[in-house]
């Protein structure tokens, strides 16, 4: 009866041990599986990402293949526009011994130009220099010298030229003028311009009918003074009147207006070693 039982007992514990190793087991598997699931997916995800760069790379394969196309193209283009120079060079064949002679030609031409313009700057700072040295402090406070663009400009004020309201030129301005005029004599190669200037108060004079006129009689009786007192060739003299449309400076203040009612001598050099120049320039160069 004993016996009966222990075998009763050996039977169910195999029974218990074995339903426990087949739980285990169970286990093990559904973890195995789901790690497999976990795989599986990772591994699908890395398919479509691959698929995905490789049609992206398919895209830009196509896409060079276009480029290199349009460059092939571009490149067939040029060669042939490049056979058609050469043809042409070929067939026009430039004399180069002529070509280098014109360059030549034209080199020394621009090198007489400049340095004929060199002399003439020279020679305008010179007479500058001279006309500056040749005033006194006084002189210097009411007449500007300059030198602009190769031409001489001497400005003075109407206060020191004119008597007021007047294009009659006073005692005072003699001795300044017979200065300038010395100069001008000495320079016999340069003309000389005088320009009258007023501000832009209307004249009220019978006689003036505007500043144009007022303007022009000003300069006018510079030149006069200039070829009759000073004795200045009246060849090289011409007088102009610019009336109120040259101001230097705003009509708006006093100060303004004194500076615009000037009388500028403007002293250039004559242009005919220039013209000279220009009629003998090479061909390509007119």
């Amino acid at each position: 009866m004993k016996k009966n039982y222990l075998v009763i007992s050996l039977f169910l514990g195999a029974m218990l041990l074995s339903s426990c190793a087949s739980k285990k087991d169970l286990v093990n598997l559904q973890n195995e599986n789901k790690s497999l699931n976990s795989n599986y997916q990772d591994s699908k995800e890395q398919l479509a990402a691959s698929r995905s760069r490789v049609t992206s790379l398919e895209e830009q394969l196509a896409q060079e293949k276009r480029n290199n196309q349009v460059l092939k193209s571009s490149y067939d283009a040029l060669q042939g526009s490049l056979d058609k120079s050469l043809q042409s060079n070929n067939q026009t064949s430039v004399n180069i011994s002529k070509l280098v002679d014109e360059i030549n030609a034209s080199n020394a031409f621009i090198k007489r130009l400049v340095e004929a313009k060199s002399k003439s700057d020279s020679l305008n700072l010179a007479l500058s220099n001279k006309l500056t040295r040749s005033l006194n402090t006084d002189e210097l406070k009411e007449v500007d010298v300059q030198v602009l663009k190769g031409v001489v400009y001497i400005s003075l004020a109407d206060n020191m030229l004119y008597k007021s309201g007047s294009y009659e030129i006073n005692d005072r301005a003699a001795e300044t003028l017979s200065k300038i005029a010395k100069i001008i004599k000495d320079y016999k190669d340069y003309d000389v311009l005088v320009e009258g200037n007023t501000d832009n108060v209307p004249i009220s004079r019978t006689n003036i009918r505007n500043n144009w006129d007022l303007s022009a009689l000003r300069a006018s009786s510079v030149v006069q003074c200039l070829q009759n007192q000073y004795g200045v060739e009246p060849r090289r003299l011409s007088a102009a009147g610019r009336g109120e449309y040259n101001p230097v400076t705003t009509n708006d203040t006093e100060v303004g207006k004194q500076r615009n009612r000037r009388t500028q001598i403007i002293i250039t050099p004559k242009l005919d070693q220039f013209m000279d120049l220009i009629d003998k320039a090479p061909e390509g160069n007119k």
